[in-house]
């Protein structure tokens, strides 16, 4: 079983503090959508550099909002940070990525340490079928290649469906264990739940998005959780308005545990 330091989506997702304080990373076009890279990979990145940032691993990711200004291209990319507070148990940080004198994303995000607090769990996790039962997807665009993944619903893309619905069971192809970085692709990682209203193939492009927020409701890892382990990533769009539409996901793990809820906000072009 591999390292994880040293399986690809780590190395695709390192950051490097440079003298100046900031964070060097490097844009994979191994994570290419249509355009340029996948907002859910680009996250993961800009999050990594906000960890790092904050230094201090008691205080677990709690919530991140990206807003995509542009599209990045192949290369390499430079992540201004900024620690705007630090409280007795809250951390609020903001970030920047940039490649040359071209903004692509700007975030902020929560880091805190577990708090005692009222507590109650409302949630059911939806019923489907085992990964081992579900039908693999197959890999059509670049990023596909990374994941291994498995449809767990009747919706697809092109199928004519009756709701914008779409996901399934979802891991990497080289074994690694889902922390934090690695919920935050997946919240991206299917294809947009729109195109399940599509009756053809070709019809409804890209799809970028203009911002992405997760809530990551767990500290993770998981501490039972396993390299091996499939998470399900589940995806749905209600309403297309102006050339918009918004995509809310849930992220559960196979033992029934939500762990990450998304909503995104995107372009139908």
């Amino acid at each position: 079983m591999p390292d994880p330091a040293d399986t690809r989506f780590d190395r695709d997702t390192r950051v490097i503090r440079s003298a100046d304080g900031a964070f060097e990373a490097r844009i994979d076009p191994g994570w290419w959508i249509l355009a340029g890279p996948n907002g859910g990979y680009v996250a993961a990145i800009l999050l990594r550099a906000m960890e790092a940032a904050v230094g201090d691993a008691e205080r677990a990711p709690r919530s991140i909002t990206i807003h995509y200004t542009a599209p990045p291209a192949r290369g390499a990319a430079r992540i201004e940070t900024q620690v705007e507070r630090t409280g007795r148990s809250l951390t609020t940080v903001t970030a920047r990525m940039w490649q040359d004198d071209r903004i692509l994303c700007v975030g902020v995000a929560a880091f805190s340490k577990p708090r005692a607090s009222l507590e109650f769990d409302h949630t059911r996790a939806p019923q489907v079928a085992p990964p081992e039962a579900c039908e693999p997807m197959q890999a059509v665009i670049e990023i596909h290649k990374r994941y291994e993944q498995r449809w767990a619903i009747a919706a697809r893309p092109w199928s004519n469906a009756d709701e914008a619905h779409s996901g399934g069971w979802i891991r990497l192809r080289e074994p690694r264990i889902a922390d934090a970085t690695l919920i935050a692709a997946y919240t991206d990682a299917f294809p947009p739940a729109v195109l399940s209203l599509a009756a053809e193939a070709g019809i409804g492009g890209p799809i970028p998005t203009v911002d992405l927020t997760i809530h990551f409701r767990e500290a993770l890892p998981l501490p039972a959780a396993r390299p091996q382990d499939f998470t399900l990533a589940l995806f749905r769009s209600r309403r297309a308005r102006s050339g918009f539409v918004e995509e809310d996901g849930e992220i559960w793990s196979a033992e029934g545990v939500l762990l990450a809820q998304s909503r995104q906000l995107a372009l139908v072009l």
